[in-house]
C-alpha cells in the first residue's frame, strides 16, 4: 500500500469512527450517565470488537455473507432488534450514576465487543475498508495495515464522544434535562437503523 493510500485509509477510518452512529450515541449517553472512568470498558470493547470484526471480514467473512444472503438478513434482524432494545434502555434511564452507585450499569467490555457483530455501521465500515483498500497482490498485509489504521484512530475517536458526554454531566444533573437527553439519545440510536431499512 502506498503512503497516499494509507493516508487516505487513515482519513476514512477517522471520518467513519468519529461521526455519529450507534456506538458513538451510546458512548455519549454512557459518558453522561456514568462518567468517563466507568465508560472505559465500553470504549475498549468497541475498539477491540471492531478490530476483530475487521480482521474477520478481511479474512473472508464478508464473502461468506455475500454468498449466503440469509445469514446477512438474519444478522440485520438480530442487530436491529438489539439496537432497539439498547435505544429503549437509554431512553428510559432517569438518573446519573455516581461513583460506586449500583443503579444502572454501563455497557460491559464483552457486550460492547459483541455489539460490533450486529452493528450495521460497523459492518459497512469494515466491508468498505476491505473492499477499497485491500491490495489483491498482498491480501494479508493489506488486512494488517487496515487493522492498524483503524486501531490507531478508533479509540481516540470514540473517546471524544464519551468525554463530551462526561462534560455534559453537570448540565444534565437536572432530572428533567437528563430525561429529555436520554429520550433524545434513544431516538437517535433507533434512527441509526434507517439506512439499514432502506
Amino acid at each position: 500500500m502506498s503512503l497516499d493510500a494509507f493516508l487516505a485509509l487513515l482519513v476514512y477510518a477517522l471520518v467513519t469512527s468519529i461521526t455519529p452512529g450507534p456506538n458513538n450515541f451510546m458512548l455519549l449517553a454512557s459518558g453522561v450517565n456514568f462518567g468517563i472512568v466507568r465508560t472505559v470498558p465500553h470504549m475498549l470493547g468497541i475498539s477491540i470488537g471492531f478490530l476483530v470484526l475487521l480482521v474477520a471480514v478481511g479474512l473472508g467473512l464478508g464473502a461468506v455473507l455475500t454468498a449466503f444472503p440469509i445469514l446477512h438478513t438474519a444478522l440485520k434482524i438480530a442487530g436491529g432488534a438489539y439496537l432497539l432494545y439498547l435505544a429503549w434502555k437509554i431512553a428510559m434511564s432517569r438518573s446519573l450514576a455516581g461513583k460506586g452507585e449500583a443503579e444502572g450499569q454501563p455497557m460491559r467490555f464483552i457486550d460492547a465487543a459483541a455489539f460490533q457483530w450486529v452493528n450495521p455501521k460497523a459492518w459497512v465500515m469494515a466491508i468498505t475498508a476491505m473492499a477499497v483498500y485491500t491490495n489483491p497482490e498482498h491480501p494479508f498485509l493489506s488486512v494488517v495495515l487496515i487493522s492498524v489504521a483503524f486501531t490507531v484512530v478508533n479509540l481516540p475517536s470514540v473517546s471524544v464522544w464519551a468525554g463530551f458526554g462526561t462534560a455534559l454531566r453537570g448540565f444534565l444533573s437536572d432530572p428533567v434535562r437528563l430525561k429529555w437527553f436520554n429520550i433524545a439519545m434513544g431516538v437517535l440510536l433507533a434512527a441509526t437503523l434507517w439506512p439499514m431499512l432502506r
